[in-house]
């Protein structure tokens, strides 16, 4: 499939690296040989071919043992000695990542909310998210305070989201528009933040320093000059520099004028640095960035890249997903992150404008978290290419047709004659 090339060339094992001949700690076993008690290093498939969150995780029940054969699993990794501690924090290994929820509690506890019935609120908490950080930029070009009581209450609202379904507020990240990038990117940055420390156990004050230390994450674009901002083509050396100048300008707004603590101001300040210390403005390494900073990098990365510009058209999601792999692997972004955030928006994310094996189109509707190959689908057009009079909603984790239907590849929009927004934002604020 086009849209796992990359992934599929180079699967992500569960545990990292093999285990190397000779290593006493590690051996390869059968699935019919996993006990409990044992501790999974690694598998012989991708993680997104399995319901688990973790890369490395403790068996403690038959459970997760069924859910690993039905996954396709026939051989892994295990530690043979028994190890006393907590099991790995996902993400970063720094010292101040939150820990992980137990995997089996991940991808087993229904959601607290359907996802239809939180769209609506998410929706609004979305539009009002825009509205205050369209004020604190204003604001801030005219010398004025941050209304930071106004940012608190919004991202509150977007955390009762989060923590209500974490999936509805982030199918709302395709939400763009042109004339307003700046405003919208704040906003998708934010929510997608707030989304991947979901899924990564963070609690909910984390979470909400997550979610407001990102929506102000590029406050210091209002101190950099219109035209070269919104300049339509490539940057001069000369203005690449001013460019830059924007992370320490906001760095210098938040702290002179917001009152906010060093923490929140973590990802204006590093989104913009990468784990091999290629980036700017300290050329900071992976293990002196902070864990929200590695967070905003990628999903810094991932809203820009989709999203259309003064100087490019946004490329479909599912090209930047392989780029942000790709990116990982070379030594830009935390792997182990970019891996988890892939499992936040899916393999097609929402809008995505996808072929079926049968020949017909449908849009992304849902992402299916325990099927990610598997979405739910608005089914636009037949096998014929005939736009449908009354589109049809279809699960693909949920079918009993044979052959089953599966994605075959991925469309752009503008290849398939289909506007996603016209099936997918009728109800839009």
């Amino acid at each position: 499939m086009a849209a796992l090339r990359i992934l599929q060339r180079n699967p992500i094992g569960l545990g990292g690296d093999p285990a190397k001949p000779g290593e006493a700690m590690k051996k390869q076993i059968r699935i019919d040989e996993l006990q409990l008690g044992m501790r999974v290093d690694q598998l012989d498939r991708s993680w997104l071919s399995t319901p688990f969150f973790r890369h490395k995780m403790t068996i403690t029940s038959t459970h997760q043992i069924t859910q690993l054969k039905a996954s396709g699993v026939q051989t892994l990794i295990v530690h043979m000695e028994e190890e006393v501690g907590e099991t790995p924090v996902v993400g970063s290994e720094r010292v101040d990542a939150p820990a992980a929820a137990p995997a089996e509690e991940t991808a087993s506890a229904p959601p607290v909310v359907p996802f239809e019935e939180e769209l609506p609120a998410a929706r609004q908490v979305y539009q009002a998210a825009k509205t205050v950080i369209q004020d604190a930029m204003n604001d801030t070009r005219l010398g004025r305070a941050i209304n930071v009581d106004a940012v608190r209450t919004v991202i509150s609202d977007m955390t009762d989201s989060v923590f209500r379904n974490p999936d509805a507020l982030s199918s709302l990240s395709r939400l763009k528009r042109f004339d307003e990038y700046t405003f919208y990117h704040s906003v998708n940055t934010s929510l997608l933040a707030m989304s991947l420390g979901r899924i990564l156990g963070f609690d909910r004050d984390m979470i909400h320093l997550a979610g407001v230390g990102t929506l102000l994450h590029d406050i210091g674009k209002t101190k950099v000059p219109l035209e070269i901002l919104n300049k339509p083509g490539r940057f001069e050396a000369h203005e690449m520099e001013i460019m830059k100048q924007h992370v320490l300008r906001g760095v210098e707004v938040l702290t002179s004028t917001t009152g906010l603590g060093s923490t929140y101001i973590q990802p204006a300040l590093e989104h913009h640095e990468r784990v091999n210390g290629d980036g700017y403005p300290h050329r900071r390494a992976h293990q002196d960035i902070s864990q929200v900073g590695l967070i905003t990098a990628i999903v810094d990365i991932y809203d820009a890249m989709t999203s259309d510009r003064c100087y490019h058209k946004g490329k479909p999601a599912h090209e930047i997903l392989q780029l942000l792999y790709r990116l990982s692997l070379e030594g830009h972004l935390d792997t182990t992150l970019v891996q988890r955030f892939i499992q936040v928006v899916g393999i097609y994310p929402v809008g995505s404008v996808v072929e079926l094996n049968t020949g017909e189109t449908g849009i992304v509707k849902r992402i299916n978290h325990n099927a990610p190959l598997a979405p739910v689908l608005v089914l636009v057009k037949s096998a014929g290419n005939t736009l449908l009079s009354k589109p049809t909603e279809h699960d693909l984790s949920q079918q009993g047709t044979q052959p089953p239907q599966h994605v075959k590849t991925v469309l752009h929009p503008h290849q398939a004659g289909i506007d996603p927004a016209n099936y997918l934002d009728k109800k839009a604020a």
